[in-house]
């Protein structure tokens, strides 16, 4: 179990938030993955999103326990984790978070604060993928059950240039959509239907 928790904060650098236990632990069966997994769960230390494959309403009837993202549920522990081995300490990524120079490829940071601050707020939290093509797929970073609608997250490290998954989940699920959210290091604005939040703003969703 501490070698599962030890190894975690690389492997979700490097799988943005996919966890991946088998390169960890290697062959060991289902049942005991579970385990392992509940038991991380419940020591406080991790937050699960599980994969929505209806995004509606009552998403916890319809989640996939096989496929999901594991977060830190401190982000201070999380980067001290990550980084501890590195010539980077933490305070320079913490500086960096704070003036907003945080380079892209360390952009998993925010969405682990953001995961952080919507489960203290009492959310339950989800993600939905689904295929753009071949090879590539859209992904939606957290949804939000409010009454009988739901509200699509994505979340950018940096400034936006486009939300191309936000737009076609929009699109496609339209009937349910209450209110569409990208949460990014930026001043809170409007892009069309698209709310453009500040990370600070994210607990009062």
């Amino acid at each position: 179990m501490e070698t599962l928790f030890k190894e975690i904060p690389s492997q979700l650098s490097q799988a943005s938030n996919r966890f991946k236990p088998y390169g960890i632990l290697g062959d060991v069966d289902e049942g005991k993955m579970m385990e392992l997994l509940k038991n991380l769960e419940d020591s406080k230390t991790t937050l699960f999103s599980f994969h929505s494959n209806e995004p509606n309403v009552g998403m916890s009837l319809t989640r996939d326990i096989s496929k999901f993202k594991v977060f830190c549920a401190d982000t201070g522990l999380f980067v001290t984790l990550a980084f501890w081995d590195k010539d980077i300490t933490e305070n320079v990524i913490y500086q960096k978070l704070l003036n907003d120079k945080l380079s892209t490829n360390l952009g998993y940071i925010y969405e682990n604060i953001i995961a952080q601050m919507l489960a203290a707020a009492g959310n339950k939290l989800f993600y939905y993928t689904w295929a753009k093509d071949a090879t590539h797929n859209y992904e939606i970073d957290f949804l939000l059950s409010r009454g009988a609608k739901l509200q699509p997250i994505e979340v950018k490290s940096s400034g936006y240039k486009s939300h191309t998954s936000l737009d076609a989940f929009c699109d496609k699920y339209s009937h349910i959509i209450e209110r569409r959210y990208l949460i990014y290091t930026k001043d809170l604005k409007k892009d069309g239907q698209t709310v453009l939040l500040p990370v600070y703003m994210t607990p009062f969703l």
